[in-house]
C-alpha cells in the first residue's frame, strides 16, 4: 500500500526558511524517483523538485538556488529545504513519485509566506 505523509509546513515571514518532510512507503521510495509538488487554489499542481533513486536532483527554475531536495533512505523520507521564501511560494506542498502516482496524493502541508 502506498502512503505519503507530508509535514513541516507553516507560516513564515518573507526571507525565512522551512524544511518539509515526506514519509513514503518503502515500495515506492526505493523504486521510483520522488518529487515535491505544490498547488495554489484554482491552479494546477506544479513540479517543484525531483530526486532520483541515486540522489541526483533537479529543480523548477524558480526554485533553483533556494530549495534543496534530499532523502534519507534509511527512513524512507524525502525532505525539501526551502530558503529565501517569498509570498509567491505560498501553496500546499505535496510529495509523490515522478511521474506522480495518481490517486495516492497525501494531504499535503500548507506553506504560507506572509509578513
Amino acid at each position: 500500500q502506498v502512503q505519503l505523509v507530508e509535514s513541516g509546513g507553516g507560516l513564515v515571514q518573507p526571507g525565512g526558511s522551512l524544511r518539509l518532510s515526506c514519509a513514503a512507503s518503502g515500495s515506492i521510495f526505493k523504486s521510483l524517483r520522488m518529487a515535491w509538488y505544490r498547488q495554489v487554489p484554482g491552479k494546477e499542481r506544479d513540479l517543484v523538485a525531483t530526486i532520483t533513486q541515486g540522489g541526483s536532483t533537479d529543480y523548477a527554475d524558480a526554485m533553483k538556488g533556494r530549495f534543496t531536495i534530499s532523502k534519507d533512505n534509511a527512513k524512507n523520507t524525502v525532505y525539501l529545504q526551502m530558503n529565501s521564501l517569498q509570498p509567491e511560494d505560498t501553496a500546499v506542498y505535496y510529495c509523490n513519485a515522478r511521474p506522480a502516482l495518481q490517486g495516492y496524493w497525501g494531504q499535503g502541508t500548507q506553506v504560507t509566506v506572509s509578513s
